[in-house]
């Protein structure tokens, strides 16, 4: 994301960018037939597996823009919605810091919208105003601080949902234009279905969203793998906690047994034993015995002595344990 964009954001646009936008609303009084059409028109096809992306980047940008801002900062998701991509673009607000984005090598385009009062606050809290409780802002045009602040919060939400999304596919976003009236962005067909994400940011005290809007011919190349149903556990796997359940693993005491060899014997020959007799186990010097640990033979060694005269066993060879290999259990290690 370090090539360069087109800044849109002239202050010479017209003003009815600064007036808010009323969101289209539903339709009344729909007869049952026409009910059934509009939810027809309005129900996309849902996927699964983007919705557990956007909850691992959820985690990761409160980390990113804590970082970034030195300040608590608390990330969720406030709704993930299908829709098509003018009522997307409706529910945006006007003003908003809208970032065009190329997404490569997907080859399709996504709007990330920063709302007003996220921008602002995070402009104060880069600038010290940590005491400063914070104001209702009056809709005007973003300065030149402000337009290099949301550029630059952008380009730490894009990265952070690039590296969500590295666990399915790799895949770079590129900001290519800013704007900050959503009549003026073209994103995809007004009927085409799209996905609006969301999300409430907490900055201390502080509080503003952010909106993902992507459009799902954007997702094409990956759609088969969002659209799979993700039944639990850990997508992709978090390699701290790898390394730190590592560590204690290589700390875990176990327990290994030599077993020299392994006879049967009948019974009436073991309750002849008396003490002082020999029994014959067939070992020659040439024989290793078996490591075992759990039951499952590990590897094998050469038994020897140390200088001190403990019993000492020197590993041979290693075997690979097979996991559907259950242990003997017709003789006793003698």
């Amino acid at each position: 994301m370090d090539e360069e964009y087109t800044d849109e954001m002239d202050d010479d646009e017209d003003e009815t960018v600064l007036v808010d936008r009323v969101p289209k609303k539903p339709p009344r009084d729909l007869t049952v037939e026409e009910e059934i059409i509009h939810k027809a028109r309005s129900n996309f096809d849902q996927l699964p597996m983007l919705e557990v992306v956007f909850d691992r980047f959820a985690l990761s940008l409160g980390a990113a823009l804590k970082s970034y801002t030195s300040t608590g900062t608390d990330v969720a998701i406030a709704s993930i919605d299908y829709m098509s991509c003018g009522d997307a673009l409706d529910s945006l607000p006007s003003p908003g810091f809208l970032v065009m984005t190329n997404a490569r090598p997907w080859d399709g385009r996504l709007l990330l919208a920063l709302n007003t009062d996220l921008l602002f606050s995070t402009l104060e809290l880069m600038l010290g105003g940590r005491s400063i409780r914070p104001r209702p802002q009056t809709p005007r045009f973003f300065t030149m601080i402000e337009k290099r602040v949301g550029a630059r919060v952008a380009e730490i939400i894009l990265a952070e949902m690039a590296e969500a999304f590295a666990t399915l596919a790799d895949v770079q976003f590129v900001i290519e234009e800013l704007e900050n009236n959503p009549r003026s962005t073209i994103l995809a067909p007004p009927a085409s279905p799209c996905v609006k994400i969301t999300l409430d940011v907490m900055l201390d005290d502080r509080g503003g969203q952010i909106s993902v809007l992507i459009p799902h011919a954007t997702l094409e190349p990956v759609r088969g793998l969002l659209s799979q149903v993700f039944l639990g556990g850990q997508l992709g796997g978090d390699q701290n906690w790898r390394n730190s359940l590592k560590h204690l693993l290589s700390d875990t005491p176990v327990s290994l047994e030599a077993i020299l060899t392994e006879v049967n014997l009948p019974m009436t020959d073991v309750l002849r034993w008396a003490p002082g007799q020999t029994l014959d186990l067939g070992i020659n010097v040439d024989h290793m015995p078996r490591v075992t640990c759990s039951g499952h033979e590990m590897f094998r060694g050469a038994m020897g002595r140390c200088r001190n005269g403990a019993v000492a066993l020197r590993i041979v060879t290693e075997t690979d344990p097979d996991p559907e290999e259950t242990p003997a259990d017709d003789g006793a290690p003698t």
